[in-house]
Order: C-alpha cells, then structure tokens, then sequence
C-alpha cells in the first residue's frame, strides 16, 4: 500500500460538482492499493499516517503528529500510485489491486485511521473526482507498506507510539 501523505491547511474533494468530503487543517491522503497488500498493510500504514510527526510544534519544528495536532484528514484512493512508466508511453496498472480488493482495502485503511481518533473523510471510490487543498508548508511524504514488510520500518517507540 502507497500513498502520498500531504500536510494541508484545508482540503476538499468533489464528485460531479457535489462535495463529497472536506477537511480545515490536516493530512490529505491519497491512497493506492497493490495487488499483495493485506489488513496488516492497512492497519500498518494508517498508525504511521496518524504518528508521522509532521505539524509543527510552539517552536515551528516538525514535531507534532495529526493526533496531536488535531486534524482530520481526507483520504482518497488513487490506484494511479502504482502506475509502471519503465516501458513506453502509457502506464501499466498490473501491481495495482483490482477493483474489489482495493476497495475493501481502502475502507479498512479508513476504518483504522479514524479508530486512531481523527476525523477521516473520504473520496468516492472509482468515481471521477476533483481534489482541492492547500499543501501547507510545503510537506508531502511517500509512505510504502513495503517498508514495514522488508524491515526497513523502525520498531514501535515507547508510551504506545505506532510505527
């Protein structure tokens, strides 16, 4: 599981003209499921998503997490994430998770985040959508399940930290 963690200041996203879901201040998350993802996936790249320490703190450092912070976050499924460009012109989608798979994904990712705490608005999956934010900082992040599966994920810190 791929997505492309954006800190904003405000954010929205629309289905044919209709606002389908909105946040003030925090995470835009656009999400892309592979083929191999599983729960554990969801449920890994969402603790991250919710501790990634990136909201500033009293001194402007990068050191408060959305938790922390407050916000809620947007989060919006985008299989074009794990888009192949090595060969030719035109993207291969075969990593990306079919339809079905990628959808009972997203709504688990979604589930865990806001069991986290934050308010978690959503996109429309497989629908054509319009997104809107502002990035503030600017600050956006890669995150990559495959990070906790290869071992390159750091262990969970102390006083209950997720990854």
């Amino acid at each position: 599981m791929i997505a492309v963690v954006q800190r904003a200041s405000r954010a929205e996203v629309r289905v044919d003209g209709e606002r389908v879901g909105a946040i003030g201040g925090g995470l835009v998350i656009l999400l892309g499921v592979a083929r191999d993802d599983t729960s554990a996936d969801a449920a890994w790249l969402a603790a991250k998503c919710a501790h990634l320490r990136i909201f500033p703190d009293g001194e402007g450092r990068m050191n408060r997490s959305l938790l922390e912070a407050g916000g809620g976050a947007l989060v919006v499924s985008q299989f074009t994430l794990l888009g192949d460009t090595r060969r030719g012109r035109r993207p291969g989608f075969e990593r990306a998770a079919p339809p079905e798979a990628a959808e009972r994904l997203y709504g688990e990712f979604c589930a865990r985040l806001a069991e986290l705490g934050p308010p978690v608005e959503q996109g429309r999956f497989r629908a054509h959508m319009d997104v809107e934010l502002v990035n503030d900082g600017p600050v956006t992040l890669l995150v990559d399940s495959r990070e906790a599966r290869s071992g390159g994920a750091p262990a969970p810190a102390d006083e209950g930290a997720a990854p």
